[in-house]
C-alpha cells in the first residue's frame, strides 16, 4: 500500500524499526528483498553488519514506515550486530528448514537479542520464519518448529522467499504486533502523564 493512496491523517504515521536476525545464510536479505521489492534476490554475498530498507504500509488505517533492518549473520559479527539491536520495535527470527543447526541457534539469537534490548520484554514483538520450504531436503520437521515457537508464544510462519509463499503475512503479523505494542506504550506514557490532577499537589507546609 503506497502512504499517497491512503486517505489518513499524515501526521498520525508511525515509524517502527524492525530488524531480521539469524544464521548466516538462513536467507534474510532474500526474505526482505522479497518483501519490500516482490523480487527474489538471489546474490550470495554475505551482509557485513547491517542494511536497512523501508516499507510503507498500512495498518489497523495507521500508516506505518517499517525501517527494516537485514543483518549478518556470521558468528565473528554477532557483537557487531547487537549493537543494532538498540531501539528495535520488532524482532524476526530466520532459520533455514533445510538446516538444523540454523534452527537449534535461534535459542542463543533470541536470547542475545533481549539481553540487550532495553527494556527487556519477555513478550517484546517477534515472529519466527522457516525459509526455504521450496527446497525438498528438508532437516526441521514443521512440527518440531511449531513446538519451539508455541513455547515461547511466538508466531510461527513456513515461508519460501524464492516462491514469495508467506513472505508479506509473516512482515504484517509483526508489523501489527509492534503497532499495538508501541500505542500500549504511548497511552500508558500519556496516562502517567495526566494522572498529577491538582489535588495530587502536595500541601505547602508553612516553615
Amino acid at each position: 500500500l503506497i502512504l499517497q493512496d491512503l486517505s489518513m491523517d499524515a501526521s498520525k504515521k508511525v515509524d517502527l524499526k524492525i530488524i531480521i536476525i539469524g544464521a548466516l545464510g538462513v536467507g534474510k536479505t532474500s526474505l526482505l528483498h522479497q518483501y519490500v521489492h516482490k523480487t527474489f534476490y538471489e546474490d550470495y554475498r554475505t551482509t557485513l553488519g547491517a542494511s536497512i530498507l523501508t516499507k510503507v504500509l498500512a495498518v489497523d488505517n495507521t500508516p506505518l514506515k517499517l525501517q527494516i533492518w537485514d543483518t549478518g549473520g556470521q558468528e565473528r559479527f554477532r557483537s557487531m550486530v547487537s549493537t543494532f539491536y538498540k531501539g528495535s520495535d520488532g524482532c524476526m527470527l530466520a532459520f533455514d528448514v533445510t538446516d538444523r543447526e540454523s534452527f537449534e541457534s535461534l535459542d542463543n539469537w533470541r536470547d542475545d537479542f533481549l539481553e540487550k534490548v532495553i527494556p527487556r520484554e519477555q513478550d517484546f514483538p517477534m515472529v519466527v520464519l522457516g525459509n526455504k520450504i521450496d527446497i525438498c531436503d528438508r532437516q526441521v520437521p514443521k512440527e518440531m518448529a511449531s513446538a519451539w515457537c508455541k513455547e515461547k508464544d511466538i508466531p510461527y510462519f513456513e515461508v519460501s522467499a524464492k516462491n514469495n509463499i508467506n513472505v508479506a503475512e509473516a512482515f504484517e503479523t509483526l508489523a501489527k504486533q509492534a503497532l499495538t505494542t508501541y500505542k500500549g506504550i504511548f497511552e500508558s506514557y500519556l496516562t502517567d502523564s495526566i494522572k498529577l490532577t491538582p489535588n495530587d499537589k502536595p500541601k505547602k507546609s508553612c516553615c
